[in-house]
Parts: structure tokens; C-alpha cells; sequence
């Protein structure tokens, strides 16, 4: 996992989220309504991280510090705008929980935070498949809603913790995240 700092990283991101909503868009799948993801990633204001594999990028986010909201939530890693390479297999998301839990405890953390398009009941598939296999990773569904960025949205969670090993598995040269811009559409 690193930083992406290059307007060429940011660019081979903004192809790979192009990619993977094409991919779903074939499917019938949801992708994101109110926000043009990829300009996200070229923006230069942005810190995306990415996945690399023998200098391939397989997955692309966007951490943040989020301070806890008004409902007395605490703080966390908040992973933004998570898109992985089409067609690969659960190992990757697999990968992004483990380090997202390690890097949330190293950044002092309790909790990480994410959202997934939910254009169905939480219940229905195509959704209720990806969560059974996301909470069988130890992802938390904490309920439906709107999401930070307006599109309905299933909010996720799981507990930090150090994991010391995972090192030998995957390298982090990912700079503590900034805190995030306000809520914009949290329900």
C-alpha cells in the first residue's frame, strides 16, 4: 500500500475506478450517481492510496481522518471511494481489511469506516452476497442510508487492531491521512 503521488499514479487510479464502474454499469450492478469518482483521484487536494502488486495496481481508496460526527460516533479511518481491478478475486478486499485495520490501530484509531453503494434492500442480492462475504472478513454492517457523497449506501465498520505480522505480507508507505471535509450527506 502507498501514497499516490504522481500525476501518473493518480491517472492509472482514475482508469482503474473508470474500469471497475464500467464493470459493474454491464452488470446491472450500482455505481456512484452524485459524484464523478475518477476526477476524485486526479485531484492533486486528494491523498488516494492504492494497492500494488509487482507494480500493478489492483485496488484505490482514499483514507481519511473523520473526527467523530455529532452523534458521538468516535473517530476513524474513514476508506473513501474503494475500488478494486475488475475481475479479481475476494484476496485483494481481503488484503484492504487487514491493513485498514492495522493502519487504523497505528494511527491511534478505533475503528474503520466505509460505505458501499446499496441501491437494493441490504437484504436483496446483488448487495446481501457482497456483505455476507465483507462481514466474513469482520466488517460490521452498522445499517443503510445516504452516504457522504448523496447515493444510498450500506455503512460498514470494523475494529482496529495491530497486527504486526501482516508486514511480511504487505508493505505500508501510506501517510497518515487528513481529516476530512465536512459530512455532506450524512443521514
Amino acid at each position: 500500500m502507498r501514497t499516490l503521488r504522481t500525476d501518473a499514479e493518480r491517472e492509472e487510479a482514475a482508469a482503474l475506478v473508470q474500469d471497475r464502474q464500467r464493470w459493474l454499469t454491464l452488470r446491472g450492478l450500482a455505481v456512484p450517481a452524485q459524484t464523478d469518482v475518477p476526477a476524485l483521484f486526479r485531484n492533486p487536494q486528494t491523498r488516494p492510496a492504492g494497492l500494488f502488486e509487482d507494480g500493478k495496481l489492483l485496488a484505490c481508496m482514499i483514507p481519511e481522518h473523520t473526527p467523530g460526527p455529532d452523534s458521538g460516533e468516535s473517530p476513524c479511518l474513514f476508506l473513501g471511494c474503494v475500488h478494486t481491478l475488475p475481475d479479481q478475486p475476494d484476496d485483494i478486499t481481503r488484503l484492504i481489511t487487514l491493513w485498514a485495520s492495522d493502519f487504523a490501530a497505528r494511527q491511534g484509531l478505533p475503528v474503520v469506516r466505509a460505505e458501499t453503494l446499496a441501491g437494493h434492500p441490504l437484504s436483496a442480492d446483488p448487495i446481501a452476497a457482497l456483505l455476507r462475504r465483507l462481514t466474513d472478513m469482520g466488517w460490521i454492517i452498522r445499517g443503510s442510508g445516504t452516504g457522504r457523497e448523496g447515493d444510498r449506501v450500506a455503512r460498514l465498520e470494523l475494529a482496529a487492531e495491530h497486527r504486526p505480522r501482516l508486514s511480511a505480507f504487505i508493505g505500508c508507505r501510506v501517510h497518515a491521512p487528513e481529516t476530512a471535509p465536512s459530512h455532506r450527506g450524512s443521514a
